[in-house]
């Protein structure tokens, strides 16, 4: 008699991760994951988002409140030393970088180090803020998650930090001045914009990333 193993559910969700950051629009993303044809499941449990194939960081809100829901929840080594692709969306690329400022004190909050730039406050030059709305991209590198995504492409943006362009700036875009729109380093790639508010184009960010 041949033993056929049935499919385990939970582990082929376990493939892909959402980080339970303890943000406000985890199902958001986990939907739009989901409607690609993709099983995901959102957890903060340290041994699933170890063993996954691709992990999401998400986030809205400010990245204090974020990294201290991190750190409660023993989440910061493990995200640091992830090998798997990971893709930030919107707070949760800013996460990915070394510091964030926020709030009148402009005091400097240490967050998770994993591209090595900073979250400033974004310039506007007297642009309302936050930046919120369709915005297009004004520079688009060569990065596997950014594949059939041009210049002039629209994207949907809520933030008012934002990382300076840099070295590890792989999209740009400009509101007042000239913003990372994306930033990669090494497994990590993260986006200010909301892939999964932005209709196709954002499916296809989406895409792109859980096929690499």
């Amino acid at each position: 008699m041949i033993y056929q193993e049935m499919p385990n559910e939970k582990n082929d969700k376990a493939k892909n991760v959402i980080v339970d950051t303890g943000c406000a629009n985890l199902s958001s993303v986990q939907f739009a994951v989901e409607r690609l044809g993709f099983n995901v499941i959102v957890t903060d449990d340290i041994e699933l988002i170890k063993a996954a194939d691709k992990v999401i960081l998400p986030g809205v809100g400010s990245a204090r409140h974020a990294m201290e829901n991190i750190r409660s929840k023993g989440l910061v080594e493990t995200l640091q030393q992830l090998t798997q692709p990971v893709l930030g969306f919107c707070l949760g690329m800013q996460l990915m970088a070394r510091s964030s400022v926020e709030g009148a004190t402009n005091q400097p909050i240490e967050c998770l180090g994993l591209i090595p730039t900073d979250i400033v406050a974004l310039n506007a030059n007297n642009l309302r803020l936050p930046h919120m709305g369709w915005n297009t991209l004004i520079n688009v590198n060569n990065h596997p998650v950014f594949n059939n995504i041009d210049v002039g492409d629209y994207f949907y943006f809520v933030h008012s930090f934002a990382a300076p362009v840099s070295e590890f700036t792989v999209a740009s875009c400009e509101y007042g001045t000239k913003f990372s729109a994306a930033i990669a380093k090494d497994n990590f790639i993260g986006c200010q914009f909301h892939p999964e508010r932005s209709s196709e184009l954002g499916s296809k960010i989406i895409n792109n990333f859980l096929n690499l």
